[in-house]
């Protein structure tokens, strides 16, 4: 069973959390290649990466796909990620862990930002700034 773990950095701001728990929910939706998707937190809200892992494998998973969802290759995604699969995959060598490319490295990711940029339309000083809802 193939099984995507996204993996988030993780906020004392629960709305946040729930973020990620809702595009989890609207990737799964459209995961056909895999049979089990779930996300997992580095750090701040729950499951950790680990229990993640360990949660996909519970459920049958011989090769787990690990998604970073950062921007950057900063040290979470450099060092503690790998290390939090390290400690599963020394549990469960008989599972194949694979550590996908972050977020910020997608080939698309360009043309999304400029889509995004071109939703907002140009503001006055005296109108304010907009935010997201």
């Amino acid at each position: 069973m193939r099984s995507l773990l996204l993996v988030a950095h993780g906020s004392r701001r629960n709305a946040s959390n729930e973020e990620i728990r809702a595009l989890t929910e609207r990737l799964r939706v459209a995961a056909d290649s895999f049979d089990y998707l779930a996300c997992a937190f580095l750090e701040l809200a729950e499951p950790s990466i680990p229990d993640g892992l360990r949660q996909a494998i519970s459920r049958g998973a011989s090769e787990v796909v690990v998604l970073p969802y950062f921007l950057s290759a900063g040290r979470h995604v450099v060092t503690d990620i790998p290390a939090e699969i390290e400690r599963v995959q020394k549990e469960c060598p008989s599972v194949d862990i694979h550590l996908a490319p972050y977020l910020g490295a997608a080939e698309g990711l360009v043309g999304l930002l400029m889509a995004q940029a071109s939703r907002v339309t140009n503001h006055s000083p005296a109108q304010g700034v907009s935010r997201p809802a």
